[in-house]
């Protein structure tokens, strides 16, 4: 079943901030998840997002990636992406993206 838009679940736990997502992240959804993570993303030190339930992902959803990795490079800080399917791998591969990424 494709599933044509996005949804965010985020989990705070004291400076950590877990974000699943499920669905697209593409340039509709991509503004929703850099509005939801910029109301936290100053008060936390490590980011996880868990792409388990995450479909598609578009240059603008990695555009939204790579500002929250800059943002997590600060000392102290880290980002952390989990359960990347196939599909979003391979991407993360193509735009050669994948060596920036702490993906486990």
């Amino acid at each position: 079943m494709v599933t044509y838009y996005m949804n965010i679940k985020k989990k705070i736990d004291n400076d950590k901030i877990t974000v699943e997502l499920t669905g697209r992240l593409d340039i509709d959804s991509s503004h929703e998840l850099e509005k939801e993570l910029n109301e936290n993303i100053s008060k936390i030190n490590e980011l996880i997002f868990d792409f388990k339930n995450l479909e598609y992902i578009s240059s603008s959803g990695l555009r939204v990636i790579l500002t929250m990795r800059k943002e997590m490079e600060k000392p102290g800080k880290k980002l952390i992406i989990k359960n990347v399917n196939s599909f979003v791998m391979d991407v993360f591969k193509s735009t050669n993206i994948i060596e920036l990424l702490d993906i486990q």
